[in-house]
């Protein structure tokens, strides 16, 4: 999907706006506009509108949740993760638990808090098996962790779900060479399923290939 441009990024904000003064009880039209400014990185309006809809809604339970879950979200686009968490932990709606149950694993990782995070990626993993998000994600913390066997399996788990990550076969490869597994196929497929990707991570690579040959190194001055 293409990024829409500034104006037709205004052109959205204006509709939703005439949407809100028109609708002033459409929930929705709020959560819209709030995600429509946190993806413009307007922080401080989406921050804004959101604060005043959820005084308006607050005797509604599904409109709290999908703003309170909105509001988290623009802390954690905002880098402000200590902020977004506890928003996260407000969510009563079962459907959208699971969503805040992730977004909760995804601020702790970006503190570099892993084992915390792997708790709340489990939690939204078990609330929905299949979920490649919920999985990649676990997979993700473990690698983080340096539990590479764990990872190397959950990246499987995530290639069974969805043969097109892109994602899932370049982190199985770096799991497989630490290993000692074959991993030339899986990069050769992240390759040509996501260069962008495998592209950013080719540092990620060579730091590998580096820390191997150095233990090779040792092993072999003993």
């Amino acid at each position: 999907m293409t990024k829409p441009t500034k104006a037709e990024q205004q052109a959205l904000v204006h509709q939703l706006v005439t949407k809100i003064d028109a609708e002033p009880a459409n929930y929705q039209a709020y959560y819209e506009l709030a995600v429509l400014l946190t993806a413009g990185q307007d922080f401080e309006q989406a921050e804004e509108l959101l604060m005043k809809a959820l005084g308006q809604f607050d005797q509604n339970v599904k409109a709290r949740d999908l703003l309170t879950y909105a509001l988290g979200n623009v802390y954690y686009q905002a880098g402000e993760y200590d902020r977004a968490l506890p928003y996260y932990q407000q969510i009563t709606d079962v459907k959208l638990k699971t969503d805040a149950y992730l977004m909760m694993a995804q601020s702790l990782m970006a503190k570099k808090d892993y084992q915390h995070a792997l708790v709340w990626a489990i939690t939204a993993k078990d609330q929905q098996p299949q979920a490649v998000d919920a999985n990649l994600l676990v997979a993700d913390i473990l690698l983080a962790l340096g539990n590479n066997q764990q990872a190397y399996d959950f990246y499987q788990d995530v290639i069974q779900l969805d043969h097109k990550n892109g994602h899932a076969y370049f982190n199985a490869g770096l799991t497989a060479m630490v290993l000692g597994q074959p991993y030339a196929a899986l990069f050769a497929q992240a390759e040509k399923l996501d260069s962008t990707y495998f592209n950013q991570h080719q540092q990620q690579l060579s730091d590998i290939e580096k820390m191997l040959a150095a233990q090779k190194g040792d092993q072999s001055s003993n």
